[in-house]
C-alpha cells in the first residue's frame, strides 16, 4: 500500500508567459519511452513480482523505495506542464472563438481532451503503453535494464532542457537531473553487489555532469544528490546495505527515513471557455451548502 503526501517533491515557479509548444515537449517527458510514467511503472511491477523477497530484500527494498519516489516524479512532471500551458486561452462567449490560440499549438489535445492539463502521453500525442514496462524475473537483468532506463531518461531530460528556458520546465528537469542521477548511481551499486562489476566507472552517461545545468547545482548545494529516501518510516531500510560509501565525487552516500518535505501543490483556476471544472459561483454555493448538511452545520 502507498501513503500519500499532499506535496509535490520541489516547489515549482509559475511562469509569466504560457508556452504550450514547450509543454508539448516535457510531456516526452511524462508519458514517453523513458519517461516518468515509464520509470514508475517498470519499477513498480519488479516490486510487485519481486522473487525471494527475504533472501534479497536489499534489492527489494531499492527498487520499491524508487518506486514511491517516482509516484512523485510523475505528478510533479504533469503539474510543470499544467502551469506550462495556463493562459494560452482566454474566456469568451462560445462565439468569439476564445480557444482560438490554440488552433497553432503543436499538441491540440490539451485544448480538446484535457482541459489544458497533462495526460500521460509523449511529445507527439501517442499514449503511454505497457509495452514500455520490463519486468524478465532474473533480477540481474532487470537492475541492468533500470540502469540503461534511467540513463536514457537524463538523456531526455537534457534535450528538452535545451529546447525550452520556461523557468518552471528548467526548474523540474534540474531536480530530476539530480535525482536520477541519483537511481543511476542506486542501481550501479546494486549490480556491483550482484555481480561484482564496478558499473560506476561508466558514469556518468551521456559524459556531462549536472554542474553543467544551472537548475541542477542548488540541488546539488543542498545534498539532493546523496541522499536515498525511504519513502516509508517502518519499511525497506535495508538500502543501507546498498546505498552507502561514496559517489563518483566522493560526496558520503546517506540513507533518510522518510520522505522529502516537498512544497504545496499548485492550485488551478477555472477555465471557463474549456468548462472546467464546470462549478459556477451558483453552482458552488449549493454545493457548500450540502457539504454543511452532511458534516451536520
Amino acid at each position: 500500500m502507498f501513503t500519500r503526501i499532499d506535496r509535490l517533491p520541489i516547489d515549482l515557479p509559475r511562469p509569466k508567459h504560457p508556452d504550450a509548444n514547450a509543454a508539448a515537449a516535457v510531456q516526452e517527458l511524462l508519458g514517453g519511452k523513458f519517461g516518468e510514467m515509464s520509470t514508475l511503472n517498470n519499477y513498480m511491477y519488479q516490486s510487485f513480482n519481486f522473487r525471494n523477497k527475504k533472501k534479497l530484500k536489499p534489492f527489494y527494498d531499492l527498487v520499491a523505495s524508487i518506486t514511491a519516489e517516482e509516484l512523485g516524479h510523475v505528478e510533479l512532471v504533469s503539474n510543470t506542464i499544467n502551469l506550462m500551458i495556463i493562459g494560452t486561452t482566454h474566456p469568451g462567449p462560445p462565439d468569439s472563438t476564445p480557444m482560438r490560440e490554440a488552433v497553432d499549438k503543436r499538441n491540440t489535445l490539451h485544448f480538446i481532451s484535457t482541459a489544458q492539463t497533462s495526460f500521460p502521453f509523449d511529445s507527439m500525442g501517442r499514449a503511454w503503453t505497457g509495452d514500455n514496462v520490463f519486468n524478465s524475473g532474473n533480477l540481474v537483468l532487470d537492475l541492468l535494464h533500470n540502469f540503461f532506463l534511467e540513463c536514457g531518461a537524463r538523456t531526455h531530460k537534457m534535450r528538452v532542457y535545451e529546447m525550452t528556458d520556461n523557468p518552471a520546465a528548467r526548474e523540474m528537469i534540474g531536480y530530476l537531473l539530480v535525482r536520477g542521477g541519483v537511481h543511476i548511481l542506486a542501481y550501479a551499486k546494486a549490480l556491483e553487489v550482484a555481480t561484482g562489476v564496478d558499473v560506476m566507472k561508466m558514469l556518468p552517461i551521456p559524459d556531462i555532469d549536472n554542474a553543467r545545468f544551472s537548475s541542477t547545482r542548488k540541488y546539488e548545494d543542498l545534498g539532493v544528490n546523496r541522499k536515498l529516501y525511504t519513502f516509508s518510516d517502518t519499511y525497506y531500510r535495508d538500502i543501507d546495505k546498498i546505498w552507502k560509501g561514496t559517489g563518483p565525487k566522493g560526496e558520503p552516500l546517506e540513507v533518510v527515513i522518510g520522505h522529502p518535505q516537498g512544497a504545496p501543490v499548485p492550485d488551478l483556476e477555472e477555465i471557463p471557455e474549456e468548462f472546467a471544472p464546470g462549478i459556477s459561483e451558483e453552482d458552488f454555493k449549493e454545493i457548500a451548502k450540502r457539504l454543511q448538511r452532511n458534516a451536520g452545520i
